[in-house]
C-alpha cells in the first residue's frame, strides 16, 4: 500500500513562535506534515538555524516559498502578511495566519482566498471562547466586549502610544491606554492585539467589537476577558497566558498552532 504524501510546510518568520514550530515540524512531531522551507529577514541567521534541523530544510526568500510548499505558516511582522500569503492563495493553497490583525486591514486577502479556492486559517491562539462565538454568529450577537491586560513591556513600541506620547516607563499602577473598536485597536497596536482581530472576525466584525487595553505593572501574564451577549447565549470567559520569549505574545499561541496542524489529519476532530 502506498503511503499518502505528506503536506509540505513552509514557515515565514523565525521569531519566538516560528523557531519552536520549525523544530517541532522538522522532528516529525505532527503526523502527515513535513517542514521543507523557512524564510526570515536575516537569511544568514536563518541558514544557521536550519542547518541544525533534521530533514534538509531549505532557506529561501519569502517570494520563493510557494513553489516548495503546500501550506505556509505566517509568523512574521504584520506588514509582510500580503507578501507571504498572496502567492499561496493564488495557487489555491493554505496559509495559517498569526498576524490576524493584518486581515482586518487587508480584507482583500479574504476575498482573494474565496476567489482562488485558497484557505486562510486562524488559530485560536491566546483566546478562549472562539468556538462559542462562531456558534453564536450563526444567529444574532448583540454585543461583544474585550478587555486585555499585559505587563507594560507587552505594549512596547506600539504606534498608538508613540502618536499619543504615552510613556509606560516606570509605570507603577494599571493604566488604561486604549478604548475603542477592534479596527482602531489593530491599527494602533499591530504587534500586540491579534487576539482582538480573531475575536472580531469570529463574531460581529471589527467596528462592533469594543476593546479596552490596559498596561499593568502588577501582572506577569497576558490577561484577556471577553463578554458576549447573543440570542443563543450570554457568557464571559477569561484567560491568563504566560508570555513567550517575546513579551508581546503568549506561549499558548505556538501550542494552538500545533493543535490546529495536528487536527488536519486527526481521526477525531474536536471543536467547531
Amino acid at each position: 500500500m502506498n503511503m499518502p504524501a505528506k503536506t509540505r510546510v513552509a514557515i515565514a518568520g523565525l521569531g519566538a513562535i516560528g523557531k519552536v514550530l520549525a523544530r517541532e515540524l522538522a522532528q516529525g512531531r505532527i503526523e502527515g506534515l513535513q517542514l521543507v522551507a523557512v524564510s526570515a529577514r536575516d537569511q544568514a541567521r536563518a541558514a544557521d538555524f536550519a542547518a541544525a534541523l533534521p530533514g534538509g530544510v531549505q532557506v529561501v526568500p519569502i517570494d520563493q516559498l510557494e513553489p516548495l510548499a503546500d501550506l505556509v505558516i505566517e509568523c512574521a511582522p504584520a506588514a509582510l502578511l500580503p507578501d507571504i500569503v498572496t502567492p499561496f492563495l493564488q495557487a489555491g493553497k493554505t496559509a495559517v495566519v498569526l498576524s490576524v490583525g493584518g486581515l482586518l486591514r487587508r480584507p482583500d486577502l479574504i476575498e482573494q482566498a474565496r476567489a482562488s479556492g485558497g484557505t486562510l486559517q486562524v488559530p485560536s491562539g491566546a483566546l478562549l471562547g472562539l468556538d462559542a462565538i462562531l456558534a453564536c454568529a450563526e444567529g444574532a450577537i448583540h454585543e461583544v466586549q474585550m478587555s486585555s491586560r499585559k505587563p507594560p513591556q507587552g505594549f512596547a513600541g506600539a504606534p498608538y502610544l508613540v502618536r499619543q506620547g504615552i510613556s509606560l516607563e516606570g509605570l507603577r499602577e494599571p493604566l488604561k491606554i486604549f478604548s475603542g473598536n477592534a479596527l482602531e485597536a489593530v491599527e494602533g497596536f499591530p504587534a500586540n492585539v491579534n487576539v482582538v482581530a480573531a475575536l472580531s472576525l469570529a463574531g460581529v466584525g471589527a467596528l462592533r467589537t469594543r476593546v479596552e487595553l490596559w498596561a499593568d505593572p502588577g501582572i506577569t501574564r497576558n490577561m484577556h476577558a471577553i463578554t458576549v451577549d447573543a440570542e443563543a447565549a450570554r457568557f464571559t470567559v477569561s484567560i491568563e497566558n504566560i508570555p513567550s520569549d517575546n513579551p508581546r505574545t503568549s506561549r499558548i499561541v505556538v501550542m494552538s498552532v500545533l493543535a490546529l496542524l495536528r487536527k488536519r489529519t486527526a481521526a477525531l476532530r474536536i471543536g467547531t
